[in-house]
């Protein structure tokens, strides 16, 4: 009786380590000082050097942006996957990247695929075949990457021509190719709440989720009406929506009446953080924030410097 009962807690045990390593990654959530900057997008000259940079936070600047469009036509056309820079590359150039890096050492440079127009025209997620798609981007992209000196991508299509399965397949398949070469060092995905936003991202998060390093989820997109409270449950939204990611928390310096305000993020940012989950901060973007003399800038990478440990 006694070893028949050991072998059937025994088997209970084994059963239970085996439902253990199948069950849903663990939602995690831990402070960190990780503060990111997009930039080069709007083209007023916005240099690197013009942005404060806290030595007590992780910085990245984010390119913004590289297309897979061209301009030769009109209007702008899909070109399977060959990007184009469409950020104020004469100002932010290879040079500078590295200077930058030199000079601050808890600095990278990303550069984010995508965004939402190109001359004003939307920009959609399109493709030939994934294979073809898959196969231009991972060498236009090594191109850009090495070329410039950057250390990572960020995926911010907004707009799709094609179902979320296929838009998996094909982000996935190039960050991990890029990963696996050593070509990149870190990948993030910058969603908001939008349902087909939504399907196509989570879908990615779903089958490559291993391979993205952040969420940069665009909480300023929410309405300007939205509450701290408000924002901290939307935050605790994407919690769930992407399990096991390293949510940031997101404001935008843009001259805008219809985002959340840039107060009411940083109040939300800082009920995150006593609640241990404020991971990091982006704000779209340097080149807006330069007519207030970046003071949110500052601001958010304070708090982010002064972070409690969790």
């Amino acid at each position: 009786m006694v070893q028949m009962a050991s072998s059937k807690l025994l088997a209970v045990a084994f059963l239970s380590s085996l439902l253990a390593l199948h069950a849903p990654m663990a939602t995690t959530a831990a402070n960190s000082n990780l503060f990111r900057d997009y930039i080069g997008a709007i083209f007023n000259g916005v240099k690197f050097t013009d942005v404060p940079i806290n030595p007590g936070v992780r910085f990245d600047f984010i390119l913004a942006f590289v297309i897979d469009y061209t301009t030769a036509t009109e209007p702008p056309t899909p070109t399977d996957g060959r990007f184009n820079i469409f950020w104020q590359s004469t100002v932010l150039s290879a040079p500078a990247v590295a200077a930058i890096k030199q000079s601050n050492p808890n600095v990278r440079v990303a550069v984010s695929l995508g965004g939402a127009t190109v001359n004003s025209r939307p920009v959609f997620f399109n493709i030939t075949s994934v294979d073809s798609w898959v196969q231009n981007a991972v060498a236009s992209l090594t191109g850009i990457v090495q070329q410039y000196g950057l250390d990572g991508i960020d995926i911010d299509y907004e707009q799709f021509q094609v179902d979320p399965a296929t838009f998996a397949e094909c982000v996935g398949r190039l960050v991990t190719a890029l990963k696996s070469s050593g070509v990149i060092k870190l990948a993030s995905i910058a969603p908001f709440d939008n349902a087909d936003v939504q399907r196509h991202y989570q879908a990615l998060w779903a089958g490559y989720g291993s391979v993205i390093d952040y969420v940069n989820f665009q909480f300023y997109a929410y309405s300007a009406s939205t509450t701290e409270a408000q924002y901290v449950s939307h935050f605790d939204d994407q919690i769930a929506n992407y399990p096991g990611g390293n949510i940031l928390a997101s404001f935008t310096t843009a001259p805008t009446t219809t985002s959340v305000p840039i107060n009411t993020s940083l109040n939300a940012c800082r009920t995150l953080q006593s609640q241990g989950k404020l991971y990091g901060i982006f704000i779209w973007a340097a080149d807006h924030s330069r007519s207030q003399g970046f003071r949110f800038d500052t601001q958010a990478q304070a708090l982010l410097a002064n972070a409690p440990s969790s």
